[in-house]
Parts: C-alpha cells; sequence; structure tokens
C-alpha cells in the first residue's frame, strides 16, 4: 500500500513563500520591515481584556459551556455586535436572524454548503482574500473570479450574474486588498440583480467597522429592504485592536439564509467563548472613543504611506476607503531591471531594501499596521523607494 497525500497538488502557499524570502534575506544580513502583516501590533484594547477577565472568573456555568448556535454565556450578542456596525438604521422589527459564530474564516465553507450541491460561487478573489475560492475548490463547487480591478474601482459590477447561472456571490467590502468600500447606491443595485435571478448574497464585513468613509454601507441596511436571500459578516479580530486570536464574530440575515447556514453550524460546531465575546461586546459599545482612535491611526498611516510611495512614482491601484491596506500597481521597471510580475518585485524590494510585502499577480499590498510614525520605519520607506526607483 503507497501512503501519499490524497489531495490535489497546490503551490507553496503565499504567505509562506513571503516569509521564506524574508528569511532568506534577514540571513544575509538584511533587515526586514513587514508591510505586509494583515494583524494589528500589540495585543486586544485593554476594556475588552478587562471585561473578558472579569467574565472568564464567573462561577456561573453559562459563562463556560457550549454557546453552540446561541450565546447564554453573553446574551443577544450577535444582535448587539450587529447593530453596533451599523449606524443609520436600527435592526429591530426587521425580518432578520442572527447568529453568533467563531471568526468568518471558518464560516466561509459553510455558507457555501448552505446553499447546497452542485453549486456555482462567485468571489471576489483577485486580487482577493482567498479562502472562498479555496474552500469552493475543495468542496468540488464551481467558483467564477468576478471582475474586480482599477477600471472598475474594484466594485464588482452586476451586470456578471444577469444569466442567472450564479448561485451564490461572496462580497467582501470593505474589501481587502484594496479598502474599497460598497456605497447605499451600490448595494441596492446589487440586491435588485440577486433578487431577480435568485441569487444568494453574502459579504465578509470584517473591516466594516475601519471605514474611513462616510460613504461606506453596510449589505445589511440596504437588503433588509429587499425580498432578498442574503447574510452580513461581522468580525472583531481588527476592531478591538488585535484581536485575531479570539474568533468572535456574528452573522445577520434573512432568516431563510441565516437558517441554512445555523443547521450545519449545529451540527459540526460547538460555539465561541463567551468570556471573550462578553469583551468584545463590552468595547463595541462602551469604548467606542479607542475604536475611533485606532481607526483613525490607520487613515493616517494610510495617507502617510500612499503620499510618500507616490512622491516615488508608485501608482496606487485604487483610493483606500478602511482598514489598513493600499494597494499598489506593479511597476514595469525597478532596481534599474524590467519586472515580469509581483512576485519579482516584492522579491527584489526584500532583497534590496528589507521592505515586504504581499504580492497579488500585478498588484503589491502594503499594511500600515507597523508603527509607521516611527522615524526608523520612515526612513527606511522613504530610502527603499528611492532605491528601487520605479517607472511604468
Amino acid at each position: 500500500m503507497m501512503r501519499k497525500s490524497r489531495l490535489p497538488q497546490g503551490g507553496e502557499n503565499i504567505f509562506q513563500k513571503i516569509k521564506r524570502i524574508s528569511a532568506e534575506a534577514e540571513a544575509k544580513g538584511v533587515k526586514i520591515y513587514r508591510l505586509s502583516i494583515g494583524q494589528p501590533k500589540g495585543p486586544a484594547i485593554e476594556s475588552a481584556r478587562k471585561a473578558a477577565s472579569l467574565a472568564i472568573l464567573s462561577d456561573e456555568e453559562r459563562m463556560h459551556e457550549y454557546q453552540d448556535n446561541g450565546s447564554p454565556g453573553c446574551p443577544d450578542f450577535a444582535k448587539k455586535f450587529v447593530q453596533a456596525h451599523i449606524s443609520s438604521v436600527s435592526l429591530d422589527g426587521a425580518d432578520v436572524a442572527y447568529l453568533p459564530i467563531p471568526g468568518i474564516k471558518p464560516m466561509l465553507p459553510q455558507v457555501i454548503m448552505a446553499c447546497g450541491k452542485n453549486v456555482i460561487v462567485a468571489g471576489m478573489t483577485r486580487p482577493g482574500y482567498p479562502v472562498p475560492e479555496t474552500w469552493a475548490n475543495y468542496l468540488d463547487q464551481i467558483y467564477i473570479p468576478l471582475s474586480t480591478n482599477p477600471d472598475n474601482y474594484f466594485l464588482c459590477h452586476s451586470d456578471e450574474l444577469s444569466s442567472g447561472s450564479v448561485d451564490l456571490v461572496m462580497c467582501n467590502y470593505p474589501h481587502n486588498p484594496s479598502g474599497q468600500i460598497a456605497t447605499r447606491e451600490f448595494w441596492e443595485n446589487f440586491c435588485e440583480i440577486c433578487v431577480e435571478t435568485n441569487t444568494r448574497l453574502f459579504n465578509d464585513a470584517a473591516y466594516a467597522m475601519l471605514a474611513h468613509s462616510p460613504k461606506a454601507c453596510t449589505l445589511a441596511e440596504v437588503a433588509i429592504k429587499f425580498p432578498l436571500s442574503w447574510a452580513e459578516a461581522y468580525s472583531a479580530s481588527k476592531v478591538i485592536g488585535n484581536g485575531t486570536g479570539w474568533r468572535i464574530a456574528a452573522m445577520v440575515g434573512s432568516p431563510d439564509f441565516i437558517g441554512d447556514i445555523a443547521t450545519i453550524k449545529g451540527n459540526t460546531d460547538s460555539g465561541f467563548n463567551a468570556a471573550l465575546a462578553n469583551g468584545v461586546l463590552t468595547a463595541v459599545e462602551k469604548d467606542k472613543a479607542t475604536i475611533d482612535s485606532i481607526r483613525e491611526t490607520y487613515a493616517a498611516r494610510l495617507s502617510w504611506l500612499n503620499t510618500v510611495l507616490g512622491s516615488y512614482g508608485m501608482k496606487l491601484a485604487v483610493e483606500p476607503s478602511a482598514g489598513f491596506f493600499s494597494l499598489f500597481m506593479v511597476p514595469r521597471k525597478a532596481f534599474g531591471q524590467s519586472i515580469k510580475d509581483a512576485e519579482q518585485f516584492n522579491t527584489l524590494m526584500i532583497q534590496n531594501t528589507g521592505i515586504v510585502g504581499v504580492h497579488f499577480r500585478e498588484y503589491i499590498r502594503y499594511s500600515v499596521t507597523a508603527p509607521l510614525e516611527n522615524i526608523e520605519w520612515q526612513e527606511t520607506i522613504h530610502e527603499g523607494f528611492k532605491k528601487a526607483n520605479v517607472s511604468y
């Protein structure tokens, strides 16, 4: 009997590849400056940690038991957490259902499975967060990448759904890696098409609370007005500083879609940590000032980075309006040589300047979770891109 992997062959994970290239450069004496990290620096904010610590010390059994599809240790968590993301309208009385979830990432395959078998999935992964496409492939479902690029400002067009052949659209607004937001007008048009084509609509809104633009709109604010099968997910991972390991999130949506997701979740998952959920809820309800300061810090850093890189010839793919990422077009020349793709450019930047980004085919993404107020970081970025001497 031959023992070997029974999975289809795949390439090296992009983040593992970047870590390997960075480690090789470090071994040669290059100091590394990671503008690739999609995780906030430091711990979760203090208000969240304090509330979570008090909750975990509770003797009440409901704080320590399985939470399943509810949150007995943190009553009405999902409803309250969702509403904290939506300021323009109250969801009280709306025809919606809620579901507390252990982060968004582990729920993505369940969103697909909740749409049945032989599903055609369309999503925003090129460029984008790759997990929806990865799961569609693992589940042996057909996946169609929606057109998102500088020409359409990374706003996928509902015309791509007009044939009615797509069963599920998985959007990601605010978008990682471009920082693009969805407006009310965008969602209204998208919802109309999804109703006409009987397409289920899901949005990963992990960065909704970190939107810098007043035009940013969640799907929930618009979808409640349509006879639509929809769901939207919100995460605490980046909202409370570094809550990436807490795995606390929530969904809201039409009762049919949330019900299908809940059925699968209830048979495969035991719920999240109630004590951490209490910490998250305390922060978003009672410490909005700190969350606002986090968002403002990212906005200021993005403004600084985009201005500096622009002064050295780098071209933004689109102006970011949320989160902590900026996406740039890959230059055609750098360091005196022709550039064939983003991976080559990123490798040269790492080897020659120590500046690490994330490459996405024809784009390069830089993050501002690092302390860009620090003079050493600022000098390194100035010197690095001056040295690169890019052109298009």
